[in-house]
Parts: C-alpha cells; sequence; structure tokens
C-alpha cells in the first residue's frame, strides 16, 4: 500500500465518528477523494457522495459506512461520574478498565470505565457479565459541577484512538468496521485513475449503518442506481472457539470474501468470481442465506430494487477496541472492484435467468 492510501487509512480510523456523529470521518473522506472525483456533495443526512462521470446511461452506487460503534453520554452524578449508553452494539464484558475519549464543544476529554474492583464483588457477581448501569467513566472531576463543566448530556464518546502494525500484513484499530470499507470505496476512485470506464460511478461514504442502514437507503433513493455494491467487513473465524461448521470459514489474508445469496444479485455475484479468476485475486465464498446488515441490503430495496454486490473484509474481534484486518484483504478487494467496474456497460442485463 503507497504512502498516500496509507495515510488515508490511518486518518480514517483515527477519526471519531459513532453513529449520528460521522463529520470527522467524512471530512477526511472529502478531502481524499475530491482529486478522484468530478464531483463531491454531502446530503442532508451527512453521507458524502463522490461521483465519477462514465460514457454510458448506467448508475452504480458503491458504499462503505463511515460510523462506528461508540458511546453516548446519559448521566452525570453527584460525584461527577459519567453514565453513558450505547451507540450501536457492544460486548459490555469488555469495557471495564478501558480508556474513552469524550467529545465536547470544547474539545476531547480523556476517561476511563470503571467497575467495582474483585475484590469488592459477592461471588455470584464474579461470574456475571457486567451490566452497562454498573459501569461508569471517571474523568477525574471531583463533582458532578466540576464535571458538567468539561462534558455534557449528549457527547459522543469512543474507545481511545489508535492504530497498530502487526505482522502479516496486519492492522489493530477500533474501528475498522467500517473505516475499511470507506478507505476502500475512495481507494477504488484512486485504482480507476483516468482510466475511461462506462458506468457512472457513485462511491458514498454512508452514514449510521449501525443504527439500521439509514445512511445507504437515503443516499441510495437519492442516487437511484441500477446496481450497487456495498464494501463491509464481515466476521473472521480463524481463531479459537469458533465453530466453523456454524460460522463458515472466513481467514484474513486469504482475499475479500465475496457473499452469495438472497442479497445478492446472481449476475453481479458470477462477475465477480469471474473478474477474481480473471485477474488471480485471492477470493474466499460466504454464505449469505438472509438479508445481509450491510448497505447491500438497503440498496437492493431502494424504489424499484437495485441488483447489488457484497465484499467483505474479515475482521477478527468486531465491535470491539482491537478489530484486526488485513491490508492485503482491503487491497485486493478493491482491485476486484475496479476490475468488475471496467467490464461494466449499458448492454449488461442483471435481470435473474436460468
Amino acid at each position: 500500500m503507497d504512502k498516500e492510501l496509507k495515510k488515508f487509512f490511518r486518518e480514517l480510523v483515527e477519526a471519531p465518528s459513532p453513529s449520528g456523529f460521522e463529520e470527522p470521518a467524512q471530512e477526511v473522506y472529502r478531502k481524499f477523494v475530491k482529486k478522484y472525483s468530478d464531483e463531491v456533495k454531502t446530503d442532508v443526512h451527512g453521507n458524502v457522495i463522490a461521483f465519477r462521470k462514465g460514457s454510458g446511461k448506467l448508475k452504480m452506487m458503491v458504499s462503505g459506512h463511515a460510523d462506528e460503534v461508540g458511546f453516548m453520554v446519559n448521566f452525570i452524578d453527584s460525584d461527577g461520574f459519567v453514565y453513558f449508553r450505547p451507540i450501536g452494539g457492544i460486548d459490555a464484558s469488555l469495557l471495564p478498565g478501558l480508556k474513552v475519549d469524550i467529545y465536547t464543544g470544547k474539545g476531547k476529554v480523556r476517561g476511563v470505565i470503571g467497575r467495582k474492583a474483585i475484590h469488592m464483588m459477592e461471588k455470584d457477581e464474579r461470574n456475571k457479565a457486567p451490566r452497562l448501569k454498573d459501569l461508569w467513566i471517571d474523568v477525574g472531576a471531583k463533582d458532578k459541577k466540576q464535571a458538567e463543566s468539561i462534558v455534557s448530556v449528549g457527547d459522543p464518546i469512543t474507545f481511545q484512538l489508535g492504530m497498530e502494525e502487526l505482522k502479516n500484513n496486519l492492522v489493530l484499530t477500533k474501528a475498522t468496521d467500517n473505516k475499511a470499507g470507506v478507505f476502500a470505496a475512495g481507494a477504488l476512485l484512486k485504482y480507476l485513475g483516468k482510466k475511461k470506464i462506462a458506468v457512472n460511478l457513485y462511491c458514498v461514504s454512508s452514514v449510521q449503518e449501525e443504527l439500521g442502514l439509514r445512511g445507504a437507503r437515503t443516499s441510495a433513493f437519492g442516487i437511484d442506481p441500477d446496481l450497487g455494491l456495498a464494501f463491509d467487513v464481515t466476521t473472521a473465524t480463524d481463531h479459537p472457539t469458533t465453530e466453523k461448521k456454524t460460522y463458515g470459514d472466513i481467514c484474513l489474508n486469504k482475499g475479500p470474501a465475496i457473499s452469495k445469496g438472497a442479497n445478492i444479485n446472481p449476475v453481479i455475484y458470477n462477475m465477480l468470481i469471474e473478474t477474481a479468476k480473471k485477474n488471480k485475486i485471492d477470493y474466499q465464498i460466504e454464505a449469505a442465506p438472509r438479508a445481509t446488515g450491510t448497505d447491500a441490503n438497503a440498496m437492493q430495496l431502494t424504489r424499484r430494487g437495485v441488483a447489488t454486490g457484497l465484499i467483505s473484509f474479515p475482521n477478527r474481534y468486531m465491535h470491539t477496541p482491537i478489530e484486526i484486518v488485513s491490508l492485503g484483504d482491503i487491497e485486493n478487494a478493491v482491485k476486484l472492484a475496479g476490475e468488475f467496474i471496467k467490464k461494466l456497460n449499458d448492454k449488461i442485463d442483471f435481470i435473474p435467468r436460468i
């Protein structure tokens, strides 16, 4: 991965963007895609849409969602401890002892998530996962008045920022889900460069996916695409205690996962597989027997219906502060999508047939 792309990736994953508060990540995306697009606009929902004009009539939407899971300040008690509610799905058992950042009108405030020490727990408490209501954030305030002088109810909260590179081209971040997809949408525009394409391409950094695919739904309605492709993460199963007979065999560094199932247009699926084989791109197949919880689902059900595909990056430890993905898988996904787009033209019929 070249320096420009690595910088883009790092800035995205380090930008705070819980659902409903995506502006910092969206600004990173806007800045990057500007020189690779014919037009960049932001809609009233906050979706950022980078447009690349093609020579034909076909319209294609590519989407990755910019929002990440996080928290929101909900209550400050008389002693200055901050209570919070989750934004998106988070495992409460992971939270005690973690550093978090609270984003206020006056800047960032560091805090730690506290819980009663194990020495003070009854026997039955030690064997139970904590409840969110039994956790708090300690910002070091001496009382409610001092806490309220630096944080307010409604302030968004994220896990502590940062990105670390591991061995074998792996990276660890708090928000690979789904800054990796936003990165891929932007990197796709760079990959295509000035090459002529027939399709009119709309690369979207969508919002509020973690709350119900909201940004993809509104942006797809506005774009009214003929076909769509979502970039997202999927749960890797290459670690202990995971039952592959139930969850499939999805591994890091073995290529992006191409989904197959009800959410996926079979013409697009077949074209993606053919493209991967022709260009010798490593890939995996993910079974998706139901609607996927991704932007592909929202796109597929827009207006009269949209032919959709889904390319995912295997992700270990999803919705935690230590999500791990392979940069190689992401690069292969961008190449796969780019070569697929080069093949598109107005004559392709996406209606499923035997």
